[in-house]
């Protein structure tokens, strides 16, 4: 076999630009697949939010005069709530659009299993 073969060269040639190729599109999949390192914040959950209000929801659960409200229960300790332990602001399941105060509280509250 003769080294200096074109059609050999021009193989090896196209083999290695098609591994490299391969490997080039697997890093920039593998990069696209990776989680963002901190997700988008939302907004705070406004007031006037219409089912805000149709769950009376209010960010201070100390304040509540609500026939529903156990004493102990806020947004921290609530099965809706999907922040993370000590953050003052979480997502909640009732509200997807927005964050509620973690020692907030709503209607909707029930206990964490």
């Amino acid at each position: 076999m003769n080294a200096h073969d074109p059609s050999r060269r021009g193989f090896l040639g196209r083999a290695a630009a098609f591994v490299l190729a391969g490997l080039t599109a697997q890093a920039a999949l593998a990069q696209a697949a990776k989680p963002a390192t901190q997700p988008a914040a939302l907004p705070p959950l406004p007031l006037d939010n219409p089912q805000a209000k149709a769950l009376a929801y209010t960010p201070n659960a100390a304040a509540v005069k609500h026939p529903l409200f156990k004493p102990g229960s806020d947004c921290a300790n609530c099965n809706f709530y999907k922040g993370a332990p000590g953050q003052a602001h979480g997502p909640c399941l009732m509200f997807p659009q927005h964050s509620v105060a973690a020692k907030g509280w709503c209607s909707a509250w029930a206990k964490k299993a």
